[in-house]
């Protein structure tokens, strides 16, 4: 009866969107206990509207998946670990897999393996950097892009904010990526300009904000080629992220100033933008704003780096949150912040090397139990903000990096149910998340394998985890 409601919670995602999966309460997730909300009122007949796609219904003889919540039971560890069993020592995760098995609420240890062994924890890492982010940043402040008038005459200036993301037109306030749109900013700043009767313009940029180095000393040039990761910069156009097979311009602030200048001539203002040597000179303070536009909230960005497991927008957070925190605009100055945030949290640390943020560069650990510590304190609400992030980690079979994950027969009930953050680089696989079991508990989970064959071992690697995962979710075990 799960997949069949797994099926049901499918078709919905496409119609509303993977956040209204969360199938036991409203958002932020799968991690909040309040009730359920009411149902909608039946619309009248004169106003509803025939859907465009077909829903089907679910089988009246079928039971609905219990609602998850702290008063429902903790499983037995022993039991579990029974249940678990092959799934631990499947050859495809290597010699030497790691694993923590806790009851969300409660922090309870029930399976442990491993656990304190420092293992490449690849991008799992990022949950570090997550937690040191959203207790530095406001989860809910933006990052803003702001148009000033120049030092001489004839001048405007373009003042980067930390927002990559910008859309080359037109902002769309319900998306994170493209939020604050150039062409809005170029409205404001023709209908300034006009007033003054000004139509030809200099234009140049002020990248003094966070600024640094460009790419991580470790990040192999083929993985930067390649698109694996973009280089760390605080200002960029939507659409043009790095992706595998699709790498990111070199020169993220040229494709701005093109893309402004190109808004502005169609509002009939020429815009000659001026050359990079002269963007590392500040803006004078005071000067009149012409116009300003503003990124999704910053919550909202992180969670679209975790999402798709984005190195660069996750260095560029974490390089804001250094930066506020009175620390250098470096990678070094990054990992030091990181380190310094999560440990001032309660979490020990030992056996712990960054290089990074990301988790990109070769020779970085994690032991297991340092990243289940790192997600208790969300899963149990000791960092509210972390609570929500954790709540909008990819979702099985349907959202970000997990988004062709469990489609095999025996794991595709958890399709919808399970939540994560993956992990994957030669010879390592890892998961790090939460999910709801057979009786509704909330349980989180934290699987590192770093002795995996080469090659075809990281699919089937994969392919044991969400075993592992499926087996979880399927068990009471009380």
């Amino acid at each position: 009866m799960r997949r069949v409601l797994a099926a049901v919670l499918v078709v919905v995602a496409l119609l509303a969107g993977y956040v209204t999966l969360d199938i036991f309460d409203v958002v932020p997730g799968i991690l909040t206990r309040s009730a359920p909300p009411a149902p909608r009122p039946k619309p009248t007949a004169s106003s509803t509207v025939a859907p465009a796609v077909s829903i089907p219904t679910v089988d009246a003889g079928a039971e609905p998946l219990p609602a998850a919540s702290a008063g429902a039971p903790i499983p037995v560890g022993a039991r579990l670990r029974a249940v678990l069993g092959a799934t631990l020592t499947d050859p495809a995760l290597g010699p030497h897999p790691g694993f923590v098995v806790r009851d969300a609420f409660t922090g309870q240890d029930l399976v442990v393996v491993d656990a304190d062994r420092p293992r490449v924890a690849a991008s799992t890492g990022k949950l570090l950097t997550a937690l040191a982010v959203v207790s530095t940043l406001d989860p809910q402040s933006t990052m803003a892009t702001t148009v000033v008038q120049g030092a001489t005459p004839g001048e405007i200036v373009l003042v980067a904010g930390g927002d990559t993301m910008l859309a080359p037109g037109v902002g769309r306030p319900t998306a994170v990526e493209g939020h604050a749109g150039l062409a809005d900013l170029a409205t404001q700043v023709a209908t300034a300009l006009r007033a003054s009767g000004t139509t030809t313009v200099k234009l140049r940029l002020d990248t003094t904000y966070a600024a640094g180095p460009r790419w991580a000393p470790g990040w192999p040039e083929a993985d930067i080629a390649a698109g694996y990761t973009g280089g760390v910069s605080m200002l960029g156009l939507a659409g043009q992220r790095a992706r595998p097979g699709k790498p990111a311009p070199r020169d993220p602030g040229a494709a701005v100033a093109a893309a402004f200048a190109a808004n502005l001539k169609s509002l009939g203002i020429t815009a000659v933008p001026e050359p990079e040597s002269t963007w590392s000179t500040p803006t004078v303070s005071g000067e009149t704003v012409l116009g300003t536009v503003r990124s999704a909230p910053v919550g909202d960005v992180l969670a679209l780096a975790l999402d798709d497991s984005d190195n660069a927008l996750t260095e560029g957070l974490a390089r804001q949150a250094t930066v506020k925190a009175g620390g250098a605009a470096t990678f070094p100055a990054a990992v030091t912040f990181v380190e310094q945030k999560v440990a001032a949290l309660g979490v020990d640390l030992t056996g712990v090397t960054l290089k990074d943020t990301s988790g990109l560069t070769a020779g970085q650990a994690i032991p297991p139990r340092v990243l289940a510590d790192v997600l208790q304190l969300g899963t149990d609400g000791t960092v509210a903000a972390m609570q929500d992030i954790v709540a909008k980690l990819p979702v099985a079979g349907l959202s970000g990096t997990l988004h062709d994950r469990f489609a095999a027969r025996a794991t595709r009930a958890v399709a919808g149910i399970a939540r994560a953050k993956t992990g994957t680089l030669s010879g390592a696989s890892a998961m790090a998340g939460t999910v709801i079991d057979a009786d509704g508990r909330v349980l989180s989970y934290v699987a590192v394998a770093d002795g995996i064959r080469s090659g075809a071992g990281t699919l089937e690697a994969r392919a044991a985890l969400d075993r592992f995962v499926a087996a979880l979710a399927t068990c009471g075990c009380r």
